[in-house]
């Protein structure tokens, strides 16, 4: 989680992912500063596999989410 928001880093490299760049990021989650978007990214460079692990389990499967 950012210190002093509910956002979680996986939600930062979850935009990144989808091709929103770092800054621009802000414009999504207004309530983020630019150095918290980089400061996330970076933790996310030095723990991937973590990160990757939180993102996998808060996944959906596309069976529940296909029309």
């Amino acid at each position: 989680i950012i210190r002093g928001t509910r956002t979680p880093v996986r939600a930062i490299v979850e935009n990144w992912r989808m091709g929103i760049a770092p800054e621009d990021i802000p414009t999504h989650l207004p309530h983020l500063t630019l150095a918290q978007v980089f400061d996330a990214l970076s933790f996310f460079a030095d723990y991937p596999d973590e990160i990757t692990a939180r993102i996998e389990q808060n996944r959906i499967p596309d069976e529940l989410t296909e029309s």
